[in-house]
Formats: C-alpha cells, structure tokens, sequence
C-alpha cells in the first residue's frame, strides 16, 4: 500500500523496516473509533466551511459504509497498511477520490491517535465496569447464604479470630468496589478531546474543537496542543487500575485454591471450572484460579512497559508512543479473560460450613474474646493476656479446646471465672458480640451486602 507521506522520499522504505514501523497488526481493534473520530471531523470541517457540506455528507456516508463492510468481513484490514488510521482514509480516498483526500485537513496523525485510544479505552474501561459489577454480584450471591456461616479468620495464615464466610467474601466485594472506582476516576481526567491538536501546534484553519469534543462525548477539550498529542498519563492511570484488579483477583485466587485443598476443604469447586491430572486419578485441580493468579504478572509487566517507555520521552509526539498500544490492549484482553470465569467459578463453588467451623473450633481463635470476659470483671487487659496465654498452653498440654474444659480449671486460673463464661467463648457469640462498625456479625454483613448492591 502506498504511503500518505511519501511524497517527501525518493526511495521506498525497506521491507523489514517497513515491518518494524507498522503497527496495523495490534491497532487494527481501533477501526470504529477510527472512523468515529473521522466522521466528527468531517461534520466540524463543513460546519467551519473548511470543506463543503456535500463533500462532508460523502465522506461522513462512506465511513459508514467502510465500518459496516470491515465488521461484516466484506472489506479484510489490508496488513500491509502501516496503521488503523491510513487503512482507512486510503479506502475511503480509493471509493470517494479527492473528497476522500479533503478529510485529513486540519488534523494529523498524532491527534488522531489520541482520539482514537481514548475512545477506544472509554468504551473498554466501561466493559470492564461492568464485568467487575458481576463479580460483585457474584459475590453477593454467595455472601448471603452465609451470612452466618463460621469460619476461621486468618493473620499470618494463622487462625486468629471467628468471622463469617460472608464477611470475608464481602472484604473482596469492597476492593472491587474501589477498583470500579479507579477506573471511573481514571476515565474521568482521560476524557478530554485532543482532536484538533494536530502534529503538536495546532492549526491555522478555524477550526471549533469542543464541537468534536461534544460529538465525540468528551467533557471538554484538551488545553496544551503538545500535552495534547504527547499525554499517555491516562494509560498508566488504567493501567495501574487494572494492575490492583488483577492484585485483588490474584490474593482471592490464592484463598480459593488453599480452601479447595484437602488441608483446607472449606469450599468444593464445581468441576466446571477445575482440570484433573494426566496421571494422578484422584486430582481436582484449581487451574482456573491458578491460571488467574499467574496472568497477574503479565498486567503488572504492562504497566512497567507502559512506565519504561514514556520516562525518557521528549515532548511532543516520538514514535515509541506506538508501543503504548501493546501494553494496554494485554492488559484489557487478560483483565477480560479473568473476569470472565472468575465470577461463574465463585458462584457455582459450594461452601462446607462444617468443615469451616471444625478449622474455627481447633483454633483457639476465641482467646480474645476469653480475655475480654475477664477485662469485663475489671480484670486489666494486659493481665487477662497473659493469663489466657497461660489457658491455651494448658488446653495443648492436654489435647483440650477452651470449649470443653469444666467451671473448676477456670476457676483454678482465676477465681472471676464463672459458668457464664461458656455463653462468652461460643463461636456463635464470638461473631456476634462483634458489635463494632464493619464488625463480622450478621447485621454487618447484611448492611455490607446492601451497600454493595447500592453501589453496583
């Protein structure tokens, strides 16, 4: 395919590195904003008297005409064109002629760019919103069956204290929640129209850039011309937002996969969304999760890729802005394949509530709460600490929970002790009596679970 700007060189570009130029083999996926962009521009030429109404109307027409074909497989993306953008004004210059060459007035390449990626990652930002509000929905789904459902909490992967399943699956819930913030807020200082910026000066047509903006969805227009065409801020401000979903998804990976294992066995994953071994009969394999928690990685490459290539950038425009696109097209396309079996697998995994509670009975993760029976009595903290401490290490010597020791070893502790003490040191009290705000009882999971569905 020719070249738009080869009027200025008297030899063709070498082959390979006619190759290693192009770009129409990643930023091909942008051909409807591509188009979306032109058809702005062309409305606001005729509109500004640039060009004529009737040469606007044909090109506005025909760009229509080339999305419809590229999306029906009637008109193949030709790869050997170096980009998206001179794709498609050279089909629209081979159906239209010198009409079709009219439309580049006034706008470069550069503005054009960055039209289209802020276009292109709006509407992927917007996806990815709302596959993270099924996740959430997801996670409801499985919070309210279990609104009351006992199991361990953990620090250091030790067992601490007593919490509810749902509470604990609603801790995922308030992280997705931010992450949809994130990306709301991202998306917010991201949409502003740099159309009209040109190659990094603007132009000395009069040209009405808030009238693209407004076309387009923008809140307004971008300030600088240079900033304009050069700002990438944007990606790395989504791509850090993907990065911290796909943490979150990454940590909630890992509880899966410890709470499928025998070890753990609180949940039992639906064969859907497990692998077995090519050798060993008995295996369930989380490879989901795993595969999840592995694809992390990768997003978190993007965003140093992204990093690494915009820190030594002169402004304005330089080519190695093109590579902004690889890293942030990976980064949608695995945030998406994540989020599109990570909710199905959560909502169809089953809890074993017998088996969590068995994990929180062994723990001694009441011996807060033992201490706080005592504090109660006016015996001080730091006292009722230790002499707890003292509790458990006598319940391991004898292979013993705090649970089935009688009145009379209490009492041998401490004289305070009473048979109210085992009302104090039951599970079910223990997650109960946790009355502070964004506590594990149940009234806080259910307004947890409301306000989740009010966010979403």
């Amino acid at each position: 395919m020719a070249k738009m700007w080869e009027g200025r060189f008297a030899k063709a570009l070498d082959q390979q590195a006619d190759d290693f130029n192009s770009s129409i083999h990643f930023d091909s996926r942008m051909f409807r904003q591509d188009i979306q962009g032109s058809m702005a521009h062309a409305a606001m030429l005729a509109a500004k008297g640039i060009i004529a109404q009737a040469d606007a109307d044909a090109i506005i027409s025909e760009l229509e005409n080339i999305r419809q074909d590229i999306e029906s497989g009637a008109l193949p993306i030709d790869m050997t064109a170096e980009d998206v953008h001179m794709f498609v004004e050279a089909e629209l210059t081979r159906r239209l002629g010198d009409v079709g060459k009219r439309l580049h007035t006034a706008r470069s390449r550069n503005d054009q760019v960055a039209v289209d990626i802020r276009l292109y990652l709006r509407q992927e930002a917007k996806e990815i919103v709302e596959m993270l509000q099924s996740l959430l929905e997801a996670i409801l789904f499985q919070a309210k069956q279990h609104t009351t459902t006992i199991m361990p909490g953990y620090t250091h992967l030790q067992r601490a204290q007593p919490v509810t399943f749902a509470h604990h699956l609603l801790a995922y819930g308030m992280m997705f929640t931010r992450d949809i913030g994130r990306i709301q807020d991202a998306v917010k200082r991201m949409n502003y129209n740099p159309l009209g910026s040109c190659a990094l000066a603007g132009t000395t047509y009069n040209t009405d850039r808030y009238m693209t903006a407004e076309k387009l969805g923008f809140d307004g227009i971008t300030l600088n011309s240079i900033d304009g065409v050069s700002d990438r801020d944007f990606c790395v401000e989504l791509l850090s937002a993907f990065a911290t979903v796909m943490m979150h998804l990454s940590r909630f990976s890992e509880e899966v996969i410890l709470w499928a294992s025998w070890e753990f066995k609180f949940i039992e994953l639906d064969d859907s969304y497990t692998t077995g071994s090519s050798i060993m009969p008995q295996k369930k394999n989380p490879d989901i999760a795993e595969l999840v928690r592995g694809k992390t990685g990768r997003v978190y490459g993007d965003l140093m890729a992204m990093l690494t290539v915009l820190k030594g950038i002169p402004l304005a425009y330089n080519k190695d802005m093109q590579e902004d696109k690889e890293s942030i097209f990976d980064a949608i396309d695995t945030v998406k394949q994540c989020l599109t079996v990570f909710p199905p697998m959560l909502k169809t995994l089953k809890a074993l509530p017998e088996n969590m509670l068995k994990a929180a009975q062994k723990g001694f993760i009441n011996a807060t709460d033992l201490a706080d029976y005592l504090t109660k009595k006016d015996v001080p903290f730091r006292t009722a600490y230790k002499l707890v401490g003292q509790i458990v290490a006598y319940c391991i010597e004898k292979n013993t929970v705090l649970e089935d020791l009688d009145i009379a070893e209490y009492q041998s502790f401490h004289p305070l002790f009473e048979k109210d003490v085992f009302e104090a040191i039951s599970l079910r009290r223990c997650v109960e009596s946790r009355i502070s705000a964004g506590g594990t009882n149940q009234a806080s999971a259910e307004e947890q679970i409301k306000y989740i569905e009010n966010f979403i």
